[in-house]
């Protein structure tokens, strides 16, 4: 995490003040108050100093998480898993067809929601086939770019 990296907390804890170190400790563990201190900072930095001067330094600290996600492959079943929860829901995942050898395995697989099958993946693991069916469903939800990384 930036904020760890830029050892924010650690800078927190050395202007405190008044603040109890046992609380200053544990409120400097917390992800969130790291990220909103980061926020914060960041916030602080552009209003004061405008953004070209502060340009290198964010894009610097950011640019490992930039690449990553600029490389890493999208994760059907997850981001399938975060737009249901945010509504209550789960989605369940079967096997409906395994065929062929055991050396060139096909496995299909679907995806349900409240019931419904959502999408259908095939692959030669279960794990491609639920991630195919995961990327299906999303597009039947209507979540952009599902199809592009199908």
């Amino acid at each position: 995490m930036v904020a760890r990296e830029l050892e924010l907390g650690k800078k927190l804890i050395d202007r405190a003040g008044d603040v109890p170190a046992e609380e200053l400790q544990r409120i400097v563990k917390s992800r969130n108050v790291l990220a909103a201190l980061l926020e914060a900072a960041i916030a602080a930095l552009y209003l004061e100093h405008g953004f070209e001067p502060i340009e290198h330094a964010i894009v610097a600290a950011f640019a490992p998480r930039i690449e990553e996600a600029r490389t890493t492959t999208i994760d059907h079943k997850t981001e399938l898993q975060e737009v249901l929860a945010r509504s209550g829901r789960q989605v369940s995942y079967a096997v409906v067809i395994v065929e062929g050898p055991p050396h060139e395995r096909l496995f299909v697989c679907a995806a349900t929601v409240d019931g419904e099958e959502l999408g259908r993946g095939a692959g030669r693991s279960k794990k491609d086939a639920e991630q195919e069916a995961a990327g299906r469903a999303l597009e039947a939800l209507g979540v952009a770019d599902a199809a592009d990384a199908s």
